[in-house]
């Protein structure tokens, strides 16, 4: 169960020791005689629906009956011969919607076995007691890929592509990889420094080369990339956040709130972090969630989560959801933001009140006034375009975009040699969980790519020495 809430304070503010609290692990882990009595409710179906349930398609009975036949490190490799980040998609996804709302126990009424749990209790397990890498890599191919940017889809096309036998350059902008799992998570969820920890593990596969403070557009460039490495995988995420439109907006206390989640992501003192006391939240996803929750344990006295629609359409989970409530998290439902104040007396935003009428959402004329002294936007994020506008490449050469996001067949882009996957592209989900697969299932097809351009090299040789 979540821990409570610590809210002893002194000479108003959180004590240390609260801080510490509040932002410890969300979930206790299991141990081995818990995981046991867990892992032996799982009925081994045929035909598992949880597998199809996982957008890595890990074999989820197998390493559960690992588990009971006491072969952790080898459930653990089962799980991230998949999902080589499976330590943070134990602790992250959304399993409740995913494998365990597929799991056949739930038929019968019972609680679904906790797979997220077992998960992390075997990669945990892997990390802390192995001595080696579980992978190795293929013969060496003597091919160089580039990869832009570090977060998870990069990360796991990147070890995928070294045990292929493919030698990789990760271009990450920022000073730690892990992208949304280091910078966009919330502290409670990532406790110890978890995301560095896998990462370090990921890449003791050897063959991973990192260059930091590297950003497409600026100090690399795209026509470079394509002279220089024999495929490219783009994995930039979403950089730009969705505006409210309204005036002062860009002004004090507003926020985006994937700022404000690195920011505390990357203080490891938070009595070093500032929060309001009257927060309010603007957004209905996991995001939203994860910062109204954060700005509530950093000690804020009232935090209001607003959105424009009604709860069955956030995009957040239950579990999320509930989570806000039991941190005194209220919502504001059916409201949409209209006007931000500042004045000698201090900061308000206004909201007209919305109701649904056959699908079709209206202003009541009613409206909602909150005094507060943050604002944090958690409205979504888009793409970069102009990461692509480079002057070097010919018209006909363009990274495609269709509806924000770059176009990909099979994840290759437009440009031949060039690949795309993760949040920048439309894939299934916008979850970790499906970045991770996409940055797998690229390195795949960067494989075939490079195959098949080594075997028409080969051709085009021996039709030229039979001439």
């Amino acid at each position: 169960m979540p821990l409570e809430l610590n809210y002893h304070k002194a000479a108003g503010k959180l004590t240390k020791e609260a801080l510490n609290c509040n932002f410890s692990d969300l979930h206790h882990p299991y141990d081995a005689l818990r995981a046991k009595a867990e892992a032996d409710r799982c009925i081994y179906c045929y035909d598992a629906p949880c597998i199809q349930a996982c957008p890595t398609s890990i074999d989820i009975p197998t390493f559960i009956h690992q588990i009971r036949a006491d072969n952790i490190n080898g459930s653990a490799e089962t799980i991230l011969s998949e999902n080589i980040m499976g330590g943070t998609c134990a602790r992250a996804c959304p399993t409740e919607v995913l494998c365990e709302q597929a799991c056949v126990l739930n038929v019968s009424h019972e609680q679904p076995v906790e797979i997220g749990a077992l998960q992390r209790f075997s990669v945990d397990h892997l990390l802390e007691h192995s001595n080696s890498h579980p992978f190795g890599r293929n013969p060496l191919t003597g091919k160089s890929i580039s990869i832009i940017g570090g977060g998870p889809a990069g990360l796991s096309c990147a070890h995928r592509l070294s045990m292929l036998g493919h030698e990789v350059t990760i271009f990450e902008a920022k000073q730690k990889l892990g992208g949304l799992n280091e910078y966009g998570l919330a502290a409670y969820k990532m406790a110890d420094d978890f995301a560095q920890r896998e990462v370090s593990f990921l890449l003791d596969i050897g063959g991973i080369s990192i260059e930091y403070g590297q950003t497409l557009g600026k100090n690399i460039l795209m026509d470079e990339l394509i002279k220089n490495y024999d495929a490219v995988f783009l994995s930039v995420g979403l950089q730009n956040t969705n505006s409210l439109g309204l005036d002062n907006e860009d002004q004090e206390p507003v926020e985006d709130a994937i700022q404000f989640i690195e920011k505390l992501r990357q203080t490891e003192d938070k009595s070093n972090m500032t929060v309001g006391n009257d927060v309010v939240v603007i957004g209905a996803g996991n995001t939203a969630i994860d910062a109204a929750i954060q700005a509530k344990r950093l000690g804020a006295d009232n935090v209001s989560l607003v959105y424009r629609r009604d709860e069955d359409a956030m995009s957040a989970t239950d579990f999320e959801i509930e989570l806000a409530r039991k941190n005194d998290v209220r919502l504001q439902l059916c409201a949409s933001p209209s006007k931000i104040s500042n004045n000698e007396t201090g900061t308000s935003i206004e909201f007209n009140l919305i109701e649904n009428i056959d699908g079709k959402l209206n202003e009541t004329g009613e409206k909602v006034t909150f005094s507060t002294d943050m604002i944090l936007k958690a409205i979504g994020q888009k793409l970069d375009t102009s990461l692509f506008s480079d002057n070097l490449l010919a018209e006909e050469h363009s990274i495609k975009i269709l509806d924000g996001k770059i176009m990909v067949d099979d994840y290759s882009t437009s440009i031949r040699g060039v690949f795309a996957g993760g949040d920048c592209i439309n894939s299934d989900e916008d979850l970790t969980v499906q970045s991770v697969e996409d940055g797998k299932q690229a390195a795949h097809a960067i494989d075939r790519y490079l195959s098949a351009e080594q075997s028409q090299t080969v051709q085009h040789s021996q039709n030229k020495g039979g001439v």
